[in-house]
């Protein structure tokens, strides 16, 4: 990763990696122009070509017509045993209420019936508007994984799904914290996994999410790859129960 220093005398701080404006990455940035992302900077993130990780995220993600795209093309990645694999395990743990964050169109959703209560939160507009249509019982907000709507210890299950292999270091430490948070009993990350979470490609990494709960007040009950008939790339599934 290219170095992204700070400078000490701008005051608008990132949203995304929250260290302020970067002199090499962000310099070209028309200091008017407001972003459509969910952030209260005053700088368009689309608006330039970003050399370190966050701002390619940044960039991938409020590609607005990019994104749209990727919501209408959702329907074709909907993996149903993936689906009801989730379904029956939160049912077997006595869960309730489900959040997905990243849920996109809401595909890992559409098997949990009105006995559960739904949740959804992505960046992406469109796509919220899709899982509406198609989960009418669910709840789905406009939020990111570092500012979650939701009261601590809220939710009884919370999963991501691939979700967490596009984020850099700082937001996905910050989303782990947010995740503990919010979680009542059970969180669920199915995560492409790499042991030292070497880099993918331009947007994407590995990620050992056992090692990233090292440090919280969690029992890991399970942390092996997915069987292939459930999910084709072979994730690594990662459940922890929160210890209260």
């Amino acid at each position: 990763m290219e170095d992204c220093s700070v400078s000490d005398e701008i005051s608008e701080i990132c949203w995304f990696c929250k260290k302020g404006r970067h002199e090499e990455c962000m310099k070209e940035m028309p200091v008017n122009a407001k972003s459509e992302g969910p952030h209260e900077c005053t700088f368009d993130t689309k608006l330039i070509s970003c050399k370190c990780s966050h701002g390619k995220w940044n960039k991938l993600n409020y590609d607005k017509e990019f994104w749209n795209k990727y919501a209408d093309e959702n329907e074709s990645r909907n993996n149903e045993e993936f689906t009801k694999f989730l379904t029956d395990l939160a049912r077997s743990l006595h869960c309730t209420s489900i959040l997905e964050i990243g849920c996109g169109t809401g595909v890992d959703l559409r098997k949990f019936d009105d006995s559960f209560e739904i949740h959804g939160v992505d960046l992406n507009e469109h796509a919220l508007e899709l899982a509406r249509k198609n989960i009418p019982n669910g709840k789905f907000y406009r939020e990111n994984i570092t500012k979650l709507p939701f009261e601590d210890a809220s939710v009884d299950f919370i999963f991501t799904h691939k979700l967490l292999n596009y984020l850099d270091d700082d937001t996905l430490d910050n989303g782990v914290s947010e995740m503990f948070r919010v979680a009542k009993k059970y969180i669920v990350n199915c995560e492409l996994f790499g042991e030292t979470e070497d880099v993918i490609n331009d947007e994407m990494k590995f990620r050992n999410m056992l090692k990233r709960w090292l440090n919280y007040k969690v029992k890991v009950v399970s942390n092996v790859n997915m069987h292939e008939e459930i999910e084709p790339e072979q994730v690594r599934f990662t459940l922890l129960r929160k210890l209260q």
